[in-house]
């Protein structure tokens, strides 16, 4: 299997020509990635019959991802989600970051990895395409501490799976949290809303919100209250419940907590979408997911081919550590030191049914 030629895509405000890389495999399954914001731009999996659709929101030129994107498809660094008031303390050191989420720091700031232009190198092996890219965040890029070295793999293998491999060093002690931000619509990226779309969670707790959507530090059981995607249930069954963390959300905008995290590859979710009959599939090592029902679309964001993507025209699964981790010592530790390995890995496996 091999990865196609890149074509270009376009160039950046301070020049940097960016190109756009398609992987194919043997079912026909078709992935576009350009090495600006690592963006996965087009996913196309077949449906029960066969047909191929375009499964993830998007934009069809570099000029509109410059220009307003809500994270399409990005890779997001150095921080996925929110940190509150945009400070943190490691080792007795106070770091400030941009609050660019209202009071609060989201998704690694004003120029997080979504924005920078990827070195990429494609690759082939026997059951797998693949496209390889590398950053280096410096000391002190968006008042992060330590020299970053970061490598992120996709790699599409025959198996309908696309897997994304995280691999990080630093010089200095600092936090990361990397994720990707794709919105899925698995009826196609242009067919509407994802309400009817069945999702189930292999989460028994979630993280409870402020009004800030910063996390108060608890594990909530979801038994009984909307948050529960124990067992498959559709997106819009319970999301305009009288339900105070919905409210604060505008919808689901949580992260939900992996039963049984020991750091493994394991299921965390599966989504059913009826009328196409694809299936995805999420394992990650991460343990956690933040589960996001495109509260904040509103048809402003024009979308490829000329798709307007209203509210909740896409949902993101965001396979990550907790928001706010690096102010909440009792969740699971985002520090990253000298001499260490941040190493994370997700698959999405697609299927009909």
């Amino acid at each position: 299997m091999t990865a196609q030629e890149v074509e270009p895509f376009g160039r950046t405000a301070d020049g940097k020509d960016v190109g756009l890389y398609t992987l194919a495999n043997a079912n026909g399954v078709v992935v576009k990635i350009t090495n600006y914001g690592g963006i996965l731009t087009h996913l196309f999996v077949p449906d029960r019959e066969g047909n191929l659709a375009d499964v993830v929101l998007g934009y069809d030129s570099l000029d509109d991802y410059l220009r307003d994107s809500p994270y399409f498809g990005a890779i997001v660094g150095r921080y996925g989600n929110r940190i509150a008031r945009g400070r943190f303390v490691l080792d007795g050191v106070e770091y400030t970051l941009a609050a660019n989420n209202g009071a609060n720091h989201l998704h690694g700031g004003l120029k997080g990895f979504d924005k920078v232009v990827w070195t990429a190198e494609p690759f082939a092996t026997d059951d797998a395409a693949g496209l390889r890219l590398t950053y280096v965040s410096a000391d002190g890029e968006e008042g992060y501490p330590g020299q970053l070295s970061v490598t992120v793999t996709y790699a599409l293998t025959n198996d309908n799976e696309l897997r994304i491999d995280y691999r990080a060093e630093t010089d200095k002690p600092t936090v990361v949290n990397l994720t990707h931000h794709s919105y899925f619509n698995l009826a196609g990226h242009d067919s509407g809303d994802i309400l009817e779309h069945e999702l189930a969670l292999a989460a028994s707790r979630f993280t409870p919100v402020d009004p800030g959507l910063i996390p108060t530090g608890e594990l909530r059981s979801t038994v009984s209250t909307p948050m529960d995607f124990g067992k498959a249930t559709a997106i819009g069954a319970r999301i305009d419940e009288a339900d105070e963390q919905l409210r604060f959300g505008g919808g689901y905008d949580h992260n939900f907590v992996l039963d049984e995290y020991d750091g493994s590859l394991r299921i965390a979710a599966q989504v059913y979408e009826p009328t196409s009959g694809r299936v995805m599939e999420i394992y990650t090592t991460e343990p956690g997911i933040q589960f996001y029902s495109g509260n904040f679309l509103d048809g402003s964001n024009v979308g490829k081919g000329g798709a307007p993507y209203d509210h909740r025209a896409g949902f993101c699964l965001e396979t990550q550590h907790f928001p706010d981790s690096p102010n909440k010592p009792q969740f699971p530790s985002t520090v990253l030191r000298p001499g260490e390995r941040f190493e994370s890995t997700t698959v999405y496996r697609f299927s009909v049914r």
